[in-house]
Protein backbone atom coordinates (compact mmCIF):
# COMPACT_ATOMS: atom_id res chain seq x y z
CA UNK A 1 0.00 0.00 0.00
CA UNK A 2 1.20 3.52 -0.81
CA UNK A 3 2.23 5.86 1.93
CA UNK A 4 0.24 9.07 2.41
CA UNK A 5 3.36 11.07 1.47
CA UNK A 6 3.71 9.20 -1.84
CA UNK A 7 0.02 9.73 -2.65
CA UNK A 8 0.40 13.43 -1.91
CA UNK A 9 3.45 13.70 -4.20
CA UNK A 10 1.61 11.93 -7.02
CA UNK A 11 -1.37 14.30 -6.69
CA UNK A 12 0.85 17.37 -6.67
CA UNK A 13 2.70 16.17 -9.77
CA UNK A 14 -0.56 15.31 -11.54
CA UNK A 15 -2.09 18.72 -10.79
CA UNK A 16 1.11 20.52 -11.79
CA UNK A 17 1.12 18.78 -15.17
CA UNK A 18 -2.52 19.66 -15.80
CA UNK A 19 -1.81 23.30 -14.89
CA UNK A 20 1.17 23.41 -17.24
CA UNK A 21 -0.99 21.99 -20.02
CA UNK A 22 -3.10 25.16 -19.82
CA UNK A 23 -0.22 26.91 -21.59
CA UNK A 24 -0.42 24.57 -24.59
CA UNK A 25 -2.53 25.08 -27.72
CA UNK A 26 -6.07 23.74 -27.21
CA UNK A 27 -5.58 20.60 -29.33
CA UNK A 28 -2.39 19.67 -27.53
CA UNK A 29 -3.90 20.49 -24.15
CA UNK A 30 -6.80 18.10 -24.64
CA UNK A 31 -4.58 15.35 -26.01
CA UNK A 32 -2.06 15.82 -23.20
CA UNK A 33 -4.66 15.87 -20.44
CA UNK A 34 -6.27 12.68 -21.70
CA UNK A 35 -2.90 10.97 -21.94
CA UNK A 36 -1.83 12.06 -18.45
CA UNK A 37 -5.12 10.89 -16.90
CA UNK A 38 -4.82 7.52 -18.61
CA UNK A 39 -1.18 7.00 -17.59
CA UNK A 40 -1.73 7.97 -13.96
CA UNK A 41 -4.75 5.65 -13.75
CA UNK A 42 -2.82 2.79 -15.34
CA UNK A 43 -0.01 3.11 -12.83
CA UNK A 44 -2.20 3.55 -9.78
CA UNK A 45 -1.38 0.08 -8.42
CA UNK A 46 2.16 -0.41 -9.71
CA UNK A 47 4.97 -1.70 -7.51
CA UNK A 48 7.45 0.65 -5.84
CA UNK A 49 10.24 0.25 -8.42
CA UNK A 50 7.80 1.00 -11.25
CA UNK A 51 6.45 3.95 -9.26
CA UNK A 52 9.95 5.40 -8.90
CA UNK A 53 10.57 5.18 -12.64
CA UNK A 54 7.10 6.56 -13.39
CA UNK A 55 7.55 9.54 -11.06
CA UNK A 56 11.05 10.33 -12.34
CA UNK A 57 9.90 10.33 -15.96
CA UNK A 58 6.91 12.55 -15.25
CA UNK A 59 9.02 14.97 -13.18
CA UNK A 60 11.42 15.25 -16.14
CA UNK A 61 8.44 15.90 -18.42
CA UNK A 62 7.16 18.59 -16.04
CA UNK A 63 10.51 20.38 -15.90
CA UNK A 64 10.92 20.17 -19.68
CA UNK A 65 7.43 21.51 -20.34
CA UNK A 66 7.90 24.34 -17.84
CA UNK A 67 11.10 25.34 -19.66
CA UNK A 68 9.40 25.18 -23.06
CA UNK A 69 6.55 27.33 -21.81
CA UNK A 70 9.06 29.87 -20.51
CA UNK A 71 8.34 29.32 -16.83
CA UNK A 72 11.88 28.24 -15.89
CA UNK A 73 13.98 29.30 -18.82
CA UNK A 74 13.84 30.86 -22.26
CA UNK A 75 10.49 31.07 -23.99
CA UNK A 76 10.16 28.79 -26.97
CA UNK A 77 9.88 31.44 -29.69
CA UNK A 78 8.90 28.99 -32.42
CA UNK A 79 5.96 27.69 -30.36
CA UNK A 80 7.19 24.17 -30.92
CA UNK A 81 6.96 21.76 -28.05
CA UNK A 82 8.76 18.53 -27.32
CA UNK A 83 12.20 17.31 -28.19
CA UNK A 84 13.71 14.80 -30.55
CA UNK A 85 14.31 11.27 -29.36
CA UNK A 86 17.84 9.96 -29.33
CA UNK A 87 18.53 7.25 -31.86
CA UNK A 88 19.39 4.82 -29.04
CA UNK A 89 16.06 5.50 -27.30
CA UNK A 90 14.13 5.02 -30.52
CA UNK A 91 15.85 1.70 -31.19
CA UNK A 92 14.70 0.40 -27.79
CA UNK A 93 11.03 0.92 -28.64
CA UNK A 94 8.81 -1.95 -29.71
CA UNK A 95 6.94 -1.71 -33.01
CA UNK A 96 3.72 -1.04 -31.10
CA UNK A 97 5.33 1.89 -29.28
CA UNK A 98 6.67 3.35 -32.52
CA UNK A 99 3.18 3.16 -34.00
CA UNK A 100 1.75 4.88 -30.91
CA UNK A 101 4.33 7.64 -31.27
CA UNK A 102 3.38 8.07 -34.91
CA UNK A 103 -0.32 8.28 -34.00
CA UNK A 104 0.49 10.81 -31.29
CA UNK A 105 2.47 12.89 -33.77
CA UNK A 106 -0.48 12.86 -36.18
CA UNK A 107 -2.97 13.80 -33.47
CA UNK A 108 -0.82 16.61 -32.06
CA UNK A 109 -0.11 18.10 -35.48
CA UNK A 110 -3.72 17.97 -36.67
CA UNK A 111 -2.79 15.68 -39.56
CA UNK A 112 -4.62 12.54 -40.56
CA UNK A 113 -3.04 9.20 -41.43
CA UNK A 114 -3.83 9.99 -45.08
CA UNK A 115 -1.37 12.91 -45.02
CA UNK A 116 2.24 12.15 -45.91
CA UNK A 117 5.03 12.87 -43.45
CA UNK A 118 8.48 12.89 -44.96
Amino acid sequence: MSSPLHVQRVRILYKTILKLHRGLPVEMQSLGNNYVRDEFRRHKNCNSSQADIFMNEWVQYTVSLAEQLGLHGPINAANKFGKNLKKEDLQQLRDEQIYQLYELMLASSGKSSKDKFI
